[in-house]
């Protein structure tokens, strides 16, 4: 399920290309050289923006409507100009991850996805605050039902695990291909193709929220 408007997207991807046309005339301009190496970095940090305290007291056995702060971040070292996608997927224990050998995505639902134009050497980073806030357990099996992401609040779709046990959220960073108009999952450089890829692990309990 998809929460970007097609009206947005579709303003962002002109932006996108406008911007781009002009990077890549002062970029000529400058005779910039591009890096030898061309890449993205792409990461999620904790509630502190390190890299630790991914859990309110490093637990990942959640309970309903308990706040997960997190920061995502992307940064683009590809040289020049570049559109990317975060798209956030909802698996459990038996979701096939992105497979960096073939360079395929999950196919785990998706929830949502975030996107932003990125000049060379910027990095994007923005808090990413959640919560379940409801969810349902029958014959053993917990189906979450909805999530709170940033204030706004999703349903979700065939998302249960047996027990509540070994949810988790996969992140995965797509790029805007010029040459088929299209995001594609990873990216290609000199070197060939590359994926980035992120999974947080979690488990459920809906005895309800923690005590204040």
């Amino acid at each position: 399920m998809r929460f970007i408007s097609t009206q947005n997207r579709r303003t962002i991807i002109t932006l996108f290309l406008v911007l781009a046309i002009i990077s890549e005339m002062g970029a000529y301009v400058a005779l910039t050289p591009r890096p030898t190496q061309q890449f993205f970095q792409f990461y999620v940090l904790g509630k502190n923006g390190l890299a630790r305290d991914y859990y309110p007291q490093n637990n990942p056995d959640l309970r309903l409507a308990s706040n997960i702060s997190w920061y995502l971040g992307v940064t683009n070292f590809m040289g020049n100009m570049q559109l990317v996608e975060i798209r956030l997927k909802l698996g459990n224990e038996t979701t096939t991850p992105p497979n960096d050998t073939t360079d395929t995505p999950t196919s785990a639902p998706e929830l949502l996805a975030f996107d932003r134009a990125l000049m060379d050497n910027e990095t994007w980073e923005f808090p990413f605050v959640w919560s379940i806030t409801n969810d349902t357990t029958i014959a053993g099996t917990t189906r979450i039902l909805t999530v709170q992401i940033n204030n706004q609040t999703y349903q979700t779709s065939d998302w249960s695990a047996l027990k509540g046990y070994n949810f988790r959220l996969i992140l995965e960073l797509w790029v805007w291909q010029g040459d088929t108009n299209t995001f594609e999952f990873g990216w290609g450089n000199s070197a060939g193709r590359r994926t980035a890829w992120l999974q947080l692990w979690f488990n459920m309990s809906s005895i309800g929220p923690p005590p204040p």
